[in-house]
């Protein structure tokens, strides 16, 4: 094998010097993007960190699902009848007691005339009921007496007989002895057949005048049963007469309709002319000083929200620059699908979880509202401070 030269194996230890030499200065050059790329990453995860803690543990929850809405009274006639008269309009704002609808009165005012003149009539047979009773009660002292002079003439009959029959007897037993003439004798039987007539008329008319008392008795005692214990006004018929007088007083009463409260007429549905009937809607009034919002959370989201916690709203019609205040007041008993016409089935095969809302009712700042008024069904986004709640 020939033998290198020494200067030849010095440049091949050099080109495999240079190399290395390269590699190391690529590495050195490489460390501070590296250090730079690894910081990035940090970065990252404590800005996602952050983020994180933000959108989740920040102290407050937030919802854009979340309307206006109110108590609002709907207002139906109590009575039947045509519309008179209508004086406001829809958007127009009343007070409580403000009239907002005047029905056609003449029924009315008919049914109150009938029934005051039965009020009256119950009124007057009472008190003739009263009179009856003492005619009656006199009647019975009457019959009374009757009785006692029917006894009295069936004594003075039951004397007649005893002395005709006892003249009878006398002028038979001289009879015999040809003292007394036939025509005589019969004569005394007669009288004493007549005073036995006499008796038993006698008998028959204290039957009669007992059986009178009898009847005025009972007609004294039916009629004191429509009057006793009670006086005019206390009596049923007369009691039962000014109820029916009371309920036509009320009809016509009701047939001016006014405002139940203080609000903004909405959905006016009758015209003058109209025949309105018993319990139909004709209007509503929305008490828009006394709106309310209900937020509607996620179900993940009211772990720590609770009654009496502050919330600041931001409405759609005025813009974020108008802030409303409130606090919670309350939960839904149930959420919105649990209550749905047609309820979600969830017992099938297919079923998806789906994440569930619960309305949260936020009640609001009367002062801001007066400023700046509200209408049921305006779009709000809402935040509940939870801070400090667990």
């Amino acid at each position: 094998m020939a033998e290198r030269d020494p200067q030849e194996v010095l440049q091949g230890e050099s080109q495999q010097v240079q190399p290395t030499q390269a590699e190391a200065a690529a590495v050195k050059g490489a460390d501070p993007r590296r250090k730079k790329v690894l910081l990035g990453l940090a970065a990252g995860i404590l800005l996602a960190g952050g983020g994180w803690y933000i959108l989740h543990d920040s102290g407050e929850v937030s919802t854009d699902n979340a309307y206006v809405g109110a108590d609002s009274a709907q207002v139906t006639p109590l009575v039947a009848a045509a519309v008179a008269e209508v004086p406001v309009v829809n958007t127009q704002y009343v007070h409580k007691n403000d009239m907002l609808l005047r029905l056609d009165d003449s029924d009315a005012r008919l049914a109150v005339e009938k029934a005051e003149a039965a009020y009256l009539k119950a009124r007057r047979q009472y008190a003739q009921s009263s009179a009856t009773s003492g005619s009656l009660a006199a009647q019975v002292g009457a019959r009374a007496a009757d009785i006692g002079q029917a006894q009295a003439q069936f004594m003075a009959a039951q004397s007649a007989v005893a002395k005709s029959k006892a003249d009878l007897d006398r002028r038979e037993h001289l009879a015999g002895d040809g003292f007394v003439s036939k025509e005589e004798l019969t004569s005394f039987r007669n009288a004493y057949v007549a005073a036995q007539s006499n008796l038993r008329q006698a008998q028959a008319a204290i039957a009669q005048a007992e059986a009178s008392r009898g009847a005025a008795q009972e007609s004294y005692a039916a009629n004191q049963a429509l009057i006793a214990g009670t006086s005019i006004d206390t009596s049923p018929d007369v009691a039962a007469a000014k109820a029916a007088l009371d309920q036509a007083r009320l009809d016509l009463s009701r047939t001016v309709i006014r405002a139940p409260i203080d609000g903004v007429v909405t959905n006016r549905q009758v015209q003058v002319g109209q025949r309105v009937a018993a319990g139909n809607p004709v209007m509503t009034i929305v008490p828009v000083g006394a709106v309310y919002v209900d937020a509607n959370f996620k179900e993940g989201q009211l772990s720590r929200v609770r009654p009496g916690q502050q919330a600041t709203l931001v409405s759609d019609l005025y813009g974020s620059k108008t802030v409303f205040h409130g606090r919670v007041v309350g939960f839904s008993g149930g959420t919105g699908s649990a209550f749905a016409l047609i309820p979600a089935q969830n017992a099938t095969g297919n079923w998806i979880k789906v994440v569930q809302r619960l309305p949260v009712r936020i009640a609001l700042d009367p002062k801001e509202l007066a400023s700046h008024p509200l209408r049921v069904g305006l779009s709000m986004d809402a935040t509940v401070v939870v801070s400090g709640e667990r």
